[in-house]
């Protein structure tokens, strides 16, 4: 699929009923407009004083009315499904009445393979688009998000649902927008997956985990608007390419339009449909606001349903938008507020693009090859020219003592003009007039500090020949003190004179010996350290040992090992196994406290089976001496106790069935909680050298009292699947396997059992 020609694309279903409104409602051969008629009260308008009908007229881009869920997908969904593919992202959302099928047309029937709805065909084209394509590889990633009563939940949170202390405000998200991605919801998780039967496998867990209520229209009403999200990467197999693209595709299953007066909502669900008719209200202001090309503001941050849903509204996306009504008379004024909104979506511009990225290691490899092959052209472009001199190769340390030393010879004079053949020795020359210039800095540095100290030592003797008439104990400290400052001045003058000489040797080392005015600077320079170091050693013999100990070479640093394989584990789990090491130590505190209530459950039925015991032998007790005194003999006074001892052996046995089934259960858990852990640590220890080519189903919490085994599609009966789907297997298993979570669900009230115990 290409770029949109610029407009939201709006399709128009109409729910199958048995009393269509076909006087009100008209449907034109074009597949594409539809006709309202509106009788309203003589009091309100002229027209229905003359006894005509009110009309309105909608085109669009398809009416769909009595057609199946197949033929819906392809002109809906399927282009942009395949347009993703090419780096186009794609939005679908379904807007309407309640009950209108929002949720049939975006889900479907989990019952069967037929009547599946837009998301899991859209699953099993993305993966049958992947397995065509095999120049490219991909990365597919999926998350289900839900808006219920203005919070965002997650729900494919890997928060397990067995931890009852933990707040619901911890599934809480955040949308933020970031720098060139746009709008993203902070917190939210992303599953990669491999496989059809994966993806489907957490789409039927999310669905599972969505808020749904019943009132008068629909029995089985979504409460929050959910959106479901597909993020594609696709890189070409072809190591010298270094661009990939990337799309995601949003599929948004609104929650519909309640009027209180036909859904007899109560309690919490008035409080649902308030913030369910408020959010949809913003929804449609900020659809107005798109269209309005003279609105410079548009109201996205008023709901977080408009916030989250700004790349897909009037952006860099396809949008199609899904218009769900009633055919029936009694709900037209909905059909048409609905109609009018889809109207007003069909004015929105959109802008998509493809989104390609560079990969920047790839990119590098690539420019570095081309390099290579320049380099080779020049070579060749100058053996064609025959000019062999020329080096494109880093100057080796011969020819920079050859440079450095026509350098010194054109700055002595004796030499006119230096030759230049490449940048890199035009480069070099520069380097070394640089170089020229912080050797002179660095002599008038030392001139001027010479000329200083001469000053400086002349002022202190004609101090001291005036005080010769002093005393001779003025004499000697004066004495002392001129020779300790001449001492502190030619302890400085010697310093500067060593640091210069270091700086000097380094450059002689790079200039080599080239010119003889350097030999001559360089021999009058060595003379005058000489004869400073011989004062130096006079005045303090102790310098030069100062000076050998720092002249010592330091020793290399010995290089450090590599890490051993337990570190390298170590930083892999605080690393990029993080998530599966909590995922991991989360499946680990869920295994102890099943193994805890496993003891505890066992020793209640010890206790309670060595109680039966004893009644039991009180009983047997009883009989005995029953049968001692005569079998005809009625029990006496005292033998009255044994009624109410059958009452507490039943009330016993009772207990003690209850305790065993529990057992039961939850050495169910404990053995899929082992099942669990056993393959984190598995994925753990095999990513830590192959990062995350994992399951994120199997690594999830386990649900409470939930009970997988590997043959539980076996276990199951085998539906009916239609011969030309090869995906159905998957979406049957998929299904089971979510049925069978659902029934362990409803039947686990057994923990509350136990926390409250019979009475006795």
């Amino acid at each position: 699929m290409k770029a949109h020609s610029g407009n939201v694309g709006v399709f128009v279903r109409i729910r199958p009923t048995a009393h269509f409104a076909q006087g009100l409602v008209e449907c034109l051969p074009d597949g594409q407009t539809v006709n309202i008629y509106h009788r309203r009260d003589s009091k309100k308008t002229q027209d229905s004083i003359k006894g005509r009908p009110s009309s309105w007229s909608f085109r669009l881009e398809g009416v769909l009315q009595d057609v199946s869920q197949e033929e819906v997908y392809d002109r809906v969904c399927h282009p942009l499904v395949q347009g993703a593919f090419d780096g186009y992202n794609g939005t679908v959302m379904c807007f309407g009445q309640t009950g209108a099928g929002k949720t049939y047309t975006m889900t479907g029937s989990t019952k069967s393979y037929k009547q599946r709805g837009f998301i899991p065909r859209a699953l099993q084209q993305v993966f049958q688009e992947i397995e065509r394509r095999t120049d490219f590889s991909f990365s597919v990633q999926l998350s289900f998000m839900e808006i219920y009563n203005e919070t965002l939940l997650d729900l494919l949170s890997p928060v397990s649902p067995l931890q009852d202390s933990a707040p619901p405000s911890a599934r809480g998200l955040v949308v933020m927008e970031e720098p060139g991605r746009g709008v993203v919801i902070k917190g939210l998780s992303l599953h990669p997956v491999f496989s059809e039967e994966d993806a489907l496998d957490l789409m039927f867990e999310a669905d599972m985990n969505r808020v749904t209520g019943s009132h008068a229209l629909n029995r089985n009403s979504s409460r929050s608007h959910c959106i479901f999200s597909l993020h594609i990467e696709s890189r070409s197999r072809t190591l010298s390419e270094a661009k990939y693209v990337t799309s995601k595709l949003s599929l948004v299953d609104l929650a519909g339009s309640e009027r209180l007066g036909k859904t007899g909502s109560e309690g919490q669900m008035l409080k649902e449909s308030t913030y369910i008719n408020k959010s949809l209200s913003f929804l449609e202001q900020t659809i107005l606001a798109l269209a309005d090309r003279r609105r410079e503001h548009v109201p996205f941050r008023h709901t977080k349903l408009t916030h989250a849903l700004k790349n897909s509204l009037g952006g860099n996306c396809n949008t199609v938008l899904v218009a769900n009504v009633y055919g029936e008379a009694e709900h037209l004024d909905e059909t048409l507020c609905t109609m009018h909104f889809a109207r007003r979506m069909k004015n929105v511009k959109i802008q998509p693009a493809v989104n390609e990225h560079m990969d920047p290691a790839l990119q590098v490899k690539k420019l570095q090859k081309e390099l290579v092959t320049l380099k080779e052209e020049m070579s060749i472009h100058n053996t064609l020219l025959k000019n062999q001199s020329v080096e494109h190769e880093p100057l080796s340390e011969a020819q920079l003592a050859e440079i450095s030393t026509e350098v010194q010879s054109y700055l002595d004079g004796t030499l006119m003009e230096i030759s230049v053949k490449s940048i890199r020795q035009v480069e070099a020359v520069f380097a070394q007039f640089k170089l020229a210039v912080q050797k002179q800095e660095q002599k008038d540095v030392m001139c001027s500090t010479c000329s200083s100290m001469k000053k400086d030592h002349g002022a202190v003797t004609s101090d001291v020949k005036e005080s010769d008439g002093r005393g001779g104990t003025e004499e000697a400290e004066a004495g002392g003190s001129v020779a300790s400052d001449s001492h502190k001045q030619t302890r400085r003058a010697n310093t500067t004179a060593t640091k210069t000489k270091k700086s000097k040797d380094k450059h002689s080392t790079t200039q080599g010996d080239g010119s003889p005015s350097s030999k001559k600077r360089c021999e009058t320079s060595s003379r005058k350290q000489n004869t400073s170091q011989t004062s130096e050693k006079e005045l303090d013999p102790q310098e030069p040992e100062a000076q050998n100990q720092e002249a010592q070479p330091v020793e290399p640093a010995q290089p450090e090992s590599p890490p051993t394989k337990s570190e390298c584990f170590e930083d892999f789990k605080v690393g990029p196994g993080s998530k599966i090491s909590s995922i991991l130590k989360e499946n680990k505190a869920v295994l102890l406290e099943r193994r805890s209530l496993v003891r505890q459950l066992t020793e209640e039925i010890n206790a309670v089976k060595g109680e039966i015991d004893h009644v039991m032998s009180t009983l047997l007790q009883h009989k005995q001496m029953r049968a001692a005194r005569g079998v005809y003999e009625y029990p006496s006074e005292d033998e009255e106790p044994d009624a109410d001892l059958l009452l507490q052996l039943s009330k016993l046995k009772t207990l003690y069935r209850l305790r065993h089934v529990a057992l039961h259960d939850v050495k169910a858990e404990v053995n899929y909680c082992e099942h669990l852990v056993h393959q984190c640590r598995v994925r753990l220890v095999s990513g830590q050298f192959c990062l995350l080519h994992m399951n994120s189903f199997e690594f999830t919490a386990p649900m409470k009292g939930r009970k997988l085994q590997s043959d539980d599609t076996e276990q199951q009966p085998q539906a009916e699947l239609p011969p030309d789907a090869p995906s159905a297997q998957f979406f049957h298993n998929a299904r089971c396997r979510t049925q069978k979570r659902r029934d362990v669900r409803a039947h686990s009230g057994y923990k509350r059992l136990l926390q409250t115990p019979p009475a006795t």
